[in-house]
Formats: structure tokens, C-alpha cells, sequence
């Protein structure tokens, strides 16, 4: 398979959240968007604005570090944003439900790298990564199921 990436420098968090609400439109219902980068890179940001920019009735979008899993009902499917840092056993991704939300929603997952062998090939990848400038960070997308190709030209052709 072919691999597809596409770098943006993001210069503040009001920009990230433009980004996120661009991506928000072409997801669909068993899309999976792994969100990686260290701490305080963004992840949790990008996953609230993708969420919000979804909500007919906007609603506080708390991190699911310690509930590990949220739910939003969205416009185009339900909305799972997942947060593995705390995840210990790779078997506790089937206890969370998360292998069904794969195909019945529409997936955020933070720390990614808990998945494992679990990790779905058709997700698209997003690396958050800080730099020098407190504000600014480097978003990498990267994909290699095609059918991303078309829906993430439409999120940066801007």
C-alpha cells in the first residue's frame, strides 16, 4: 500500500480547531482518526473542536483521560473519543466496546500505540507534534487506505 501524508504548521490553538472543523465534515461512520503526539501536543484540542464543530447543540467536551471513553451524538454518526494513556492490557480495548465503535461511529483515539495489533489499517493518522514557539505545532496527517485521498484534499485545499 501507498502511503499519503500532508504536513501543516499550525501557528495557534484557534487555527488547530479551523483545521479540525474542516476535517470534521468528511468523516463518516466507521472512520478512525488516531491522534498521537506527546503531552500537551494537542490531541485532546483537535478532538474537541472535530467534536463541537459536529454538535447541533454545542456541549462541554471534556478530556477522557479517566473515564477513557466519551460519546457525542454528532450530525453524520456517533462520536467516540477515546483516551488509552491509562490502558494497562491491550484486551481492555474490547471491554471499552471500542472494537464495534470501529465500524458503529466515528473514532478519536489518543494514544493510539495502546491498540496494538488492534489498530484498524484504514485509519487516518494525525502526529501533533510541539514546537519552539509555545503556540505552534506541527500537524502530520498520513493515510494509506485511498479513500481518504479525496476527502483530505477538500480539508486542505484552503
Amino acid at each position: 500500500m501507498h502511503a499519503f501524508s500532508e504536513k501543516l504548521l499550525l501557528t495557534d490553538p484557534e487555527q488547530t480547531c479551523r483545521m479540525a472543523g474542516r476535517l470534521a465534515p468528511v468523516l463518516r461512520t466507521g472512520d478512525v482518526v488516531l491522534l498521537s503526539g506527546d503531552v500537551g501536543a494537542g490531541k485532546t484540542h483537535f478532538a474537541r473542536c472535530v467534536i463541537q464543530s459536529q454538535m447541533d447543540i454545542p456541549e462541554d467536551v471534556p478530556s477522557p483521560t479517566f473515564t477513557l471513553v466519551q460519546t457525542y451524538p454528532a450530525r453524520n454518526a456517533e462520536i467516540w473519543h477515546a483516551d488509552l494513556y491509562r490502558l494497562s492490557d491491550v484486551n481492555d480495548v474490547f471491554e471499552l466496546g471500542l472494537i464495534d465503535a470501529f465500524e458503529n461511529a466515528i473514532c478519536l483515539i489518543e494514544w493510539p500505540d495502546r491498540l496494538g495489533d488492534l489498530t484498524p489499517a484504514s485509519a487516518l493518522h494525525l502526529e501533533m507534534q510541539t514546537l519552539e514557539d509555545p503556540d505552534h505545532r506541527e500537524a502530520t496527517f498520513r493515510w494509506t487506505d485511498p479513500v481518504w485521498n479525496d476527502r483530505m484534499s477538500g480539508v486542505f485545499d484552503v
